[in-house]
C-alpha cells in the first residue's frame, strides 16, 4: 500500500491533465520505493504535461512489514537438518533416524526420497509440518498406532511437530511426508 503524505497533486484533479500527472507522479513513486531498501520517506518527481514537475512524497515504512525478514546469523547454516523418532509402527520402520538434506546425509533409511517429500510440501507463507487443521471434516477411520515426532531446522525455521494416524485427517496428513515417514498404507490388492 503506496501512502501519499503531500497532498499537493491531490487539490488539482480538475481535469484529465492532472488525472495524469498524478498518475505518473505516483509511478515515479512507486519506482522509487522498489529502488529505496531503508524505509522512510521518499520523494520522487515526475513530469507531466507541458514539462510540469509534481513532487510525490511516498512513506515507505509501511511496505517494509512486506518484506522478507532479515536472514538471521541462525538461518545462514547451510543444510537442513531433522530428527525423525518413530514408535509403534513395526519392523525397522520404528527408531529414529538424522536427515540432512541440501546437502542430503543421515542415517534415514531413504534420504534422497525423504528430502524430496519435505521439498515437496514446502511451500512460501506455509509450514510444511503444521497440524492438521482444527474444525475439519476427518473419517473416522484408525490408522495403526504408529506415532512419529519430527524435530530440528528446515528452511530456516525450526520444526517441532507430532505425528499420528488416529483420525483420517491425520492419516493423510502422515502420508503426505511419506518416506520421511514410514509408508503405512495398506498393500494394493
Amino acid at each position: 500500500m503506496l501512502q501519499v503524505t503531500s497532498l499537493r497533486p491531490l487539490r488539482s484533479l480538475r481535469s484529465l491533465r492532472s488525472l495524469r500527472r498524478l498518475v505518473v507522479a505516483a509511478s515515479a513513486a512507486c519506482a522509487a520505493v522498489v529502488a529505496s531498501s531503508a524505509g522512510g520517506p521518499v520523494t520522487a518527481y515526475a513530469s507531466g504535461t507541458a514539462g510540469a514537475v509534481t513532487p510525490v512524497v511516498a512513506d515507505v515504512t509501511s511496505l517494509a512489514s512486506l518484506a522478507p525478514p532479515p536472514v538471521r546469523e541462525e538461518d545462514r547454516v547451510s543444510g537442513d537438518h531433522l530428527t525423525v523418532t518413530v514408535r509403534h509402527a513395526g519392523g525397522r520402520a520404528d527408531g529414529t533416524f538424522e536427515l540432512y538434506c541440501h546437502p542430503g546425509g543421515g542415517s534415514h533409511p531413504d534420504v534422497g526420497s525423504a528430502c524430496r517429500a519435505v521439498d515437496r510440501n514446502t511451500r512460501w507463507g506455509r509450514d510444511a509440518f503444521a497440524p492438521a487443521p482444527d474444525g475439519g471434516v476427518c473419517t473416522m477411520r484408525y490408522g495403526g498406532p504408529a506415532t512419529a515426532h519430527v524435530t530440528g531446522r528446515w528452511a530456516g525455521r525450526p520444526v517441532d511437530a507430532t505425528y499420528d494416524r488416529s483420525n483420517g485427517c491425520r492419516i493423510e496428513r502422515w502420508d503426505r511426508l511419506v518416506p520421511l515417514l514410514p509408508d503405512l498404507r495398506p498393500a494394493a490388492r
